[in-house]
């Protein structure tokens, strides 16, 4: 039969090809004339085909032919044995089809720079659990934590300061190693000084302590109408010379408290700019030279007795306050201030300072022994002062006291007797009836009124130890008694106590009795306590000294300039 077909197993490693034909065999019938014959052929892959073999292609019904779709390019419609056959979604089709899902590619994430030092230093990921991670734990190794975080730099500050190379190079040397040329980086600018002077955290609390106990210790007026807060500082503020004055004043202050290295490291550095700044000042230097029309400012005058006061602060004694005493001395004498206050304060300081040098120093003579000098008129009035014996007139007592005792040591080294003639005795008579006639303006019954009695009564002892001799007597035991009187009315936490260190050598200078002596002793202590100046000890020891001598029966006790100048010492009792 021609039609038939017979399916057998096909070998292994075979294909199967499908052929057709329309041949007519003679004896068939007309109806199966045109009837197409197929016939199957198993090739074997072992064997080659042959070239002229042409492949086949099944053919379709209707119903088939509308479920394939052909995949061909736009100008080939037709299929092609070499196009791949897609098979249709099924469904409706989309009026707006979906838009394929795309992959995004995240960026890479950076390396953490929170993790613990130590897995930072083994370039390990690190759990950053606190206080210590849990993966050193996990490793059995000693987890160093994590290090502080610095709030206030930049990460150009941090990267110049850090390092994550194990071989201890720095960013820049990488930085120089990879690109081959120098790298520098550009530090942010700083702020520029708000004061100039105050340029630390250790300044400003040098300025502080200025402003909140020096400037208290220094003056009768604690806050109110103190010059050192109402006058030098907003004068300081705009003046870098005698800011680092003041705050030289101040460390100075701070280092007789306590030998801190800072405290003492920071104050001379504070003196020693000051200083220069006093040096590089023209109009200072053609002033001291001689020339009348330079003019000096009023901060760089009032940086000689700032710097006076530290010589006191700091307790020097080998005459570092000289310096500064003669330049201020050599301005109040050249230079007017236009600042009416300023001026008043500025003489009525030095004068203080300077009378009472007069009191403990052989060679240094005050103004006020000037037969031509006179208190300017306007100087504040008595009871405004800041200071007592000036504008009211007792240092001038002092200063004519000071006088007598010249001329007593020169008739002492000429070997002239008796030392007290009686010319000498006549001025002093003179200056005792002064005393008696001198009227306190100062309130009564305030600490500034019985301060200025207690230097009323130390000036009269001052004559007495100079015109008399160095022996006890009841009228010398009467007087030091009613200094101690006064002295006791004082409060120990008043302002006076900043005045009270002349009239307290002087009641121990003229204390004979053993008795009156711990008393003394005891206001010394409770005036260190206080003040906390370091020229207080120095004092102390000269009293000592003093007693000492009177306990010996030395007639000499008398004379402490020359038992000041004999120890090597050379400072203000001030």
């Amino acid at each position: 039969m021609a039609n038939e077909v017979v399916f057998g197993p096909a070998p292994p490693s075979s294909r199967m090809s499908i052929s057709s034909s329309s041949q007519a065999s003679p004896s068939s019938t007309e109806s199966s004339r045109n009837t197409p014959t197929f016939s199957i052929t198993l090739t074997s892959l072992r064997e080659t085909p042959s070239d002229d073999v042409v492949p086949k292609i099944e053919e379709l019904d209707d119903d088939e032919v509308g479920d394939v779709k052909f995949e061909s390019s736009a100008g080939d419609p037709l299929p092609s044995p070499n196009r791949g056959i897609v098979k249709r979604p099924r469904g409706r089709p989309r009026k707006h089809p979906i838009t394929p899902a795309t992959s995004i590619t995240k960026p890479p994430k950076g390396r953490s720079k929170t993790g613990c030092i130590t897995c930072r230093r083994r370039k390990k990921k690190c759990d950053e659990t606190k206080p210590h991670c849990i993966h050193c734990q996990k490793n059995n190794v000693h987890c160093e934590g994590y290090p502080p975080k610095e709030y206030w730099k930049s990460g150009k500050q941090r990267a110049v300061e850090g390092t994550d190379d194990d071989s201890g190079n720095d960013i820049t040397t990488i930085l120089r190693t990879i690109v081959g040329r120098r790298v520098s980086f550009d530090r942010p600018r700083e702020l520029p000084l708000l004061i100039e002077g105050v340029e630390t955290d250790l300044d400003r609390f040098f300025l502080d302590h200025f402003n909140f106990n020096v400037s208290r210790v220094l003056s009768l007026f604690t806050d109110k109408q103190n010059p050192f807060k109402e006058i030098l500082l907003p004068m300081a503020i705009r003046h870098r010379g005698l800011m680092h004055s003041l705050l030289c004043l101040s460390g100075s202050h701070l280092v007789s408290r306590e030998q801190n290295p800072s405290f003492q490291k920071r104050q001379y550095h504070h003196f020693q700019c000051a200083l220069e700044n006093l040096r590089t000042d023209k109009n200072m230097a053609r002033s001291i030279s001689g020339d009348t029309t330079a003019l000096i400012e009023d901060p760089t005058v009032a940086q000689t007795l700032v710097l006076c006061l530290r010589s006191i602060c700091a307790g020097e004694v080998n005459g570092e306050y000289r310096p500064h005493m003669d330049a201020a001395k050599h301005l109040i004498q050249t230079q007017k201030s236009p600042n009416q206050e300023f001026q008043s304060f500025l003489f009525e300081f030095f004068i203080y300072h300077d009378a009472l040098n007069s009191v403990t120093s052989l060679d240094r003579r005050s103004v006020l022994m000037m037969e031509d000098f006179q208190l300017p008129q306007f100087m504040i009035q008595p009871a405004a002062g800041a200071l007592l014996g000036v504008v009211d007139g007792l240092f001038g007592y002092i200063s004519k006291i000071r006088q007598l005792r010249d001329r007593i040591r020169a008739r002492r080294d000429q070997s002239l007797k008796p030392l007290v003639d009686y010319q000498i005795l006549s001025d002093a008579q003179a200056i005792d009836a002064g005393l008696r006639s001198w009227v306190c303006v100062q309130p009564e019954d305030t600490p500034r009124y019985t301060a200025s009695m207690l230097y009323r009564q130390c000036t009269w002892l001052y004559l007495h130890r100079t015109i008399l001799p160095s022996v006890p007597s009841q009228n010398l035991k009467d007087a030091v008694d009613e200094g101690l009187f006064y002295l006791r009315q004082l409060p120990s936490d008043s302002s006076t106590q900043s005045i009270l260190l002349m009239p307290l050598f002087l009641l121990g200078c003229a204390a004979f009795e053993a008795e009156q002596r711990p008393e003394i002793l005891q206001a010394f202590e409770g005036l260190e306590s206080y003040s906390q100046l370091g020229n207080i000890k120095y004092t102390r020891a000269v009293v000592e000294k003093v007693w000492e001598m009177m306990d010996e029966g030395d007639t000499d006790s008398w004379d402490w300039e020359t038992i000041i100048s004999n120890q090597g010492w050379d400072f203000l009792i001030t």
